[in-house]
């Protein structure tokens, strides 16, 4: 699997202050779907990677993907911006997966004590 991200993309993911250092999950989101073949993929910002996620390193920063949920994906993937919308899209050269997905924060904030 290959994740491709467009320059649009780039330039709006620098803006939320992502680099190559943070993880991005294209998260299979079944939740409201009711069927686990209708989902709907996410962009999730994460600081870890779980241990059933494939790791994918990209022209950007690397994606992470659960491998159970690969086989809904296309093996060229692309991921661009769609300024109009104010939202990502998910396409490959066969199909668009998403063509409004949403970037969601999923880091876990740390609060250190005050001394």
């Amino acid at each position: 699997m290959e994740f491709t991200f467009t320059e649009e993309a780039i330039t709006r993911l620098n803006h939320k202050k992502i680099n190559n250092e943070l993880l991005l999950k294209v998260k299979y989101e079944t939740e409201g779907c009711g069927c686990v073949v209708s989902g709907v993929p996410t962009l999730w910002i994460v600081d870890h990677q779980e241990e059933d996620e494939e790791r994918f390193e990209t022209n950007f920063c690397p994606v992470l993907v659960e491998k159970s949920k690969k086989v809904f994906y296309d093996e060229q993937l692309k991921i661009d911006y769609v300024e109009s919308a104010n939202c990502y899209l998910l396409r490959s050269p066969n199909q668009i997966l998403n063509p409004r997905m949403m970037l969601i924060e999923k880091r876990e904030l740390t609060h250190e004590p005050k001394a």
